[in-house]
């Protein structure tokens, strides 16, 4: 349970957001805030705005209205972002290391190579997340649970803050899936980073989230309790035939 009588910081705020592209709407009403140590679980129907939220929060999309801030110091420049991936994305010819060093990119500042502090930082996220023995391995030959890991440790490398994940479990299999789950939680319990995830599976956002938003055309906001009695939630529940 998160301890409610500490209270936190707020390091991203959303205010009336309105989202979508080219100014076709796709959401709107969307406000919330996410504080330091708080995993938020974006839940709702395909379609319904989730991955043009994270990518707006990210800063690759604009609002078409509303206002997104960060708060504490915070920056779009301090979020490790972890998108879906494509089929040739999978097939990418790299190294897990050189990967992962790649989300270091951001700390080298004008130097045109990584230094001795991002090799050590890259080194770090690749231990942290059990990957160092496969750091010479090329990418396309891994499976798919040690691809996503690799992903989160580039997220993981870019930033010490906040993690932005869409769908990270997408196409594992139970044991991938579950191991991947347990990785993120570790992440934000131990080393206390604020993860914000697009998830479509709601029993694990049950367990794992503080803090749920269910976007779509009548927006939910608040804690995994809150969620759980929420109409949105049985109305969602209900849509997809029971199986969340």
């Amino acid at each position: 349970m998160k301890d409610t009588s500490v209270v936190s910081s707020p390091v991203l705020r959303c205010k009336d957001l309105r989202l979508g592209y080219d100014g076709k709407e796709i959401v709107h009403g969307l406000d919330f805030e996410v504080h330091e140590g708080d995993y938020l679980c974006i839940v709702g129907e395909n379609g319904s705005g989730k991955s043009t939220l994270v990518k707006t929060i990210v800063g690759l999309l604009s609002p078409l209205s509303g206002e997104i801030s960060f708060c504490g110091g915070l920056s779009s420049k301090d979020i490790g972002y972890l998108p879906q991936q494509t089929l040739a994305q999978r097939d990418f010819p790299a190294s897990v290391r050189e990967i992962v060093l790649s989300g270091a990119q951001g700390k080298c500042g004008h130097r045109p190579f990584y230094g001795k502090a991002e090799k050590k930082l890259a080194e770090d996220c690749m231990k942290r997340l059990g990957i160092a023995d496969i750091a010479s391995k090329c990418y396309r030959e891994l499976s798919g649970g040690q691809q996503q890991r690799t992903l989160l440790a580039r997220a993981l490398c870019a930033t010490g803050k906040l993690l932005v994940l869409d769908e990270p479990v997408s196409g594992l299999d139970p044991t991938a899936m579950a191991s991947m789950y347990e990785l993120i939680d570790g992440l934000n319990k131990n080393d206390k980073i604020t993860v914000i995830m697009i998830s479509h599976d709601i029993p694990a956002s049950m367990k794992y989230a503080t803090h749920v938003l269910h976007v779509g055309p009548k927006p939910f906001f608040g804690t995994r309790e809150e969620y759980e009695h929420s109409e949105q939630r049985h109305a969602f529940c209900c849509h997809e035939g029971g199986a969340h």
